[in-house]
């Protein structure tokens, strides 16, 4: 990992420029120590970077007999996770919602903290992202480290490259699926998934 006051460093005069580029007087006190802040903020919105989430993954419960009836396959969802991530494209933030879906395999019953999952979508939206690939990689990740019978994914996000610039739409929202194992063929498991968001937004109102 680089050295973090060599990064700060390099970045707040990077970040001078721009600021000088875009007709700005850095002398003013509002724009004194913007730079700075400025560079602090991109490593902390990037730091996902250099984090990996499998090391969240790896703390699992296993099944050993006893915990569990024999042949539980239910699915495990924790909906609602809430995002912040930067869109590679215009540099500008996006936000929203995760909801995550995932049967343990009956015969190697193996979850994990439902925290972690939760720490699975921090490190990868703290990356430069675009939400298609941000919604892969959440699947993938819990796909390959708990090698469950089948993992969903979706994330709804709010853009603001669309909402401050281009078409400016402030009420469009993305929604994006990722699925692996058995919800890329038994439809029927996608649609228990989406039943129970359904009934979340009909007790609540609204699910983000």
């Amino acid at each position: 990992m680089p050295n973090t006051n060599k990064q700060i460093e390099k970045l707040t005069g990077l970040l001078r420029q721009v600021l000088e580029t875009l007709g700005e007087n850095l002398d003013r006190n509002g724009l004194k120590r913007t730079p700075e802040r400025w560079a602090k903020a991109l490593l902390t919105y990037t730091e996902g970077a250099n984090l990996n989430p499998q090391e969240h993954l790896s703390v699992t419960f296993d099944h050993d007999g006893r915990d569990y009836p024999e042949k539980v396959d239910g699915m495990v969802i924790l909906d609602n996770i809430h995002f912040t991530s930067t869109c590679e494209h215009h540099m500008a933030p996006f936000s929203g919602v995760v909801h995550i879906g995932y049967i343990p395999d009956p015969d190697h019953y193996r979850i994990t903290g439902l925290s972690k999952l939760s720490r699975v979508v921090d490190v990868f939206s703290k990356r430069l992202q675009i939400q298609e690939r941000l919604t892969e990689e959440i699947a993938l990740a819990i796909y390959s480290s708990l090698t469950p019978l089948g993992v969903i994914v979706m994330v709804q996000g709010l853009h603001y490259c669309m909402v401050q610039r281009g078409v400016q739409q402030p009420g469009s929202t993305a929604v994006t699926t990722s699925r692996c194992g058995v919800f890329s063929i038994d439809k029927d498991l996608e649609t228990k998934f989406q039943n129970y968001l359904l009934m979340r937004m009909d007790t609540h109102g609204q699910l983000s």
